[in-house]
């Protein structure tokens, strides 16, 4: 745990790009449906099982398309983090690695974090950070649909966990403690917007 007294480490903020669109939104409430309907649990109607299943599969390449631009962001902030640390005589010695990084905000978000995450309606976060950062363990571009097999899209949530877990096994790095880092979150518009203002004061008071 932190030591009592010591402020947390800040780092640079994490600034995630949106990552759907409302077509992306209305193929996932689909996939939803025909998930659902192909378990027995909503009414059957004059839908063949084959057409359920096609709708199934995109929206399972909906969502890794989202993982892969969150997993995007993830890794840039990762990587700032690391130069951040290494520039830092207060973590000197310490084997600061993006997975130092990527394993605390998936493990330790921090609570004012937590907070806006679930006020944007994202409340699994830290399987949604994990995934996405095991699936950029293995796919540096993301293919288009095609290229996956149907097994594979039905449960890619198991893959991208494995890949995840197995990055760190791979990699040695120091784990961050409870508390021990700080970090601000925005959404990309919310970022460029604060830094306009801040531009804005700046060029007034040079006036």
């Amino acid at each position: 745990m932190n030591v009592t007294g010591i402020e947390a480490f800040p780092l640079p903020p994490l600034i995630l790009h949106p990552f759907s669109t409302p077509e992306d939104n209305s193929v996932l409430v689909e996939s939803s449906r025909a998930s659902l309907a192909l378990q027995g649990f909503l009414p059957q109607d004059d839908t063949p099982v084959e057409e359920l299943d096609r709708r199934l599969l995109r929206g399972r390449y909906a969502e890794l398309r989202m993982l892969y631009y969150i997993g995007k962001d993830l890794l840039r902030w990762m990587d700032q983090c690391c130069e951040t640390a290494e520039m830092s005589e207060v973590l000197a010695g310490r084997a600061t690695r993006p997975e130092t990084f990527g394993v605390f905000i998936v493990e330790e978000t921090p609570a004012h974090v937590r907070t806006k995450l679930e006020s944007w309606g994202v409340l699994d976060f830290s399987a949604l950070f994990r995934r996405a950062i095991g699936l950029h363990s293995v796919l540096s571009d993301l293919p288009p649909q095609a290229t996956f097999g149907a097994d594979f899209l039905r449960r890619y949530h198991r893959y991208v966990d494995a890949w995840y877990d197995q990055r760190l096994r791979d990699t040695l790095f120091d784990r961050a403690n409870a508390g021990e880092f700080t970090f601000d979150l925005y959404a990309s518009g919310e970022y460029t917007l604060m830094l306009e203002q801040s531009w804005a004061a700046e060029s007034k008071h040079s006036e």
